[in-house]
């Protein structure tokens, strides 16, 4: 049993309609001079090492920057994601955050 369709074949639309609406990106800083930095990780691959090493650079590239180390906030892949990414935003306010530096490990 054969059948023809003359070339002509159904397609679907392989993405689902958008669920979120994009929103505008923050704008970037001009400097880091003066800012505050948050250190954000996930405690996977040697993170300690890479923010001291960023830390280190940052600061001698940048006089008077400061950072809110990764300790203050917690690991951010671990049983507690989801309510240290939701506090995230009150606890920048509160800390005085300008930008944050997310470290993950694979």
């Amino acid at each position: 049993m054969s059948t023809t369709n003359d070339g002509y074949y159904e397609v679907v639309w392989p993405r689902s309609p958008r669920r979120l609406q994009r929103k505008q990106l923050a704008p970037r800083l001009q400097s880091l001079e003066g800012k505050t930095i948050a250190q954000l990780w996930d405690y996977l691959f040697q993170g300690d090492k890479v923010f001291a090493a960023l830390e280190e650079g940052l600061k001698s590239r940048y006089p008077g920057v400061r950072f809110v180390g990764w300790r203050e906030f917690g690991n951010t892949h671990g049983k507690d994601e989801r309510r240290i990414l939701a506090d995230l935003p009150r606890r920048f306010k509160e800390l005085g955050v300008d930008a944050a530096i997310s470290g993950m490990g694979c």
